[in-house]
């Protein structure tokens, strides 16, 4: 990885930590003055290395303390069904997590939702309506042992 000095390992783990920091802020617990600092903010944007800045929210806060594991089958593996799948599963705010997968199964999908009763709803409702659906199994999951986002340098 280019350009991965540790002043911007530095930089990315603070804003990681607080992407509302202020620059001067930043610049002074990295040993930088603003301009520098801004310039190579900039240069890890174009890189891709930082892909966007957003509020992260709490699935516990808004209620959805549901989490579900779905084993996705397809009856076409074909490229353009798999394309369509794709789609319907984007479509779907409570399907918060979707990975394609080499083994007994197509898909695995991470579904949150409030409660048994709403995560039946989905189902039926959505995700057994998507493309090429062939059958699906799912796992509830009982206690969260590690959730965290992307934080490491």
């Amino acid at each position: 990885m280019t350009g991965m000095d540790s002043i911007n390992r530095r930089i990315l783990a603070e804003l990681v930590s607080n992407a509302r920091i202020p620059i001067t802020e930043l610049a002074r617990k990295v040993g930088l003055s603003k301009t520098p600092v801004a310039q190579r903010i900039r240069q890890m944007e174009e890189m891709g290395l930082i892909q966007g800045y957003r509020a992260i929210l709490s699935p516990l806060s808004l209620g959805l303390t549901h989490v579900t594991y779905v084993e996705a089958r397809l009856n076409d593996t074909r490229q353009k069904a798999l394309e369509q799948f794709n789609d319907g599963v984007r479509a779907i705010s409570e399907i918060e997590e979707c990975y394609m997968i080499a083994g007994g199964f197509d898909y695995l999908l991470k579904v949150r939702s409030r409660d048994m009763t709403h995560f039946r709803q989905i189902m039926a409702e959505r995700i057994s309506a998507l493309p090429h659906i062939h059958a699906t199994t799912s796992y509830v999951a009982m206690e969260a042992v590690v959730e965290q986002n992307w934080t490491e340098i």
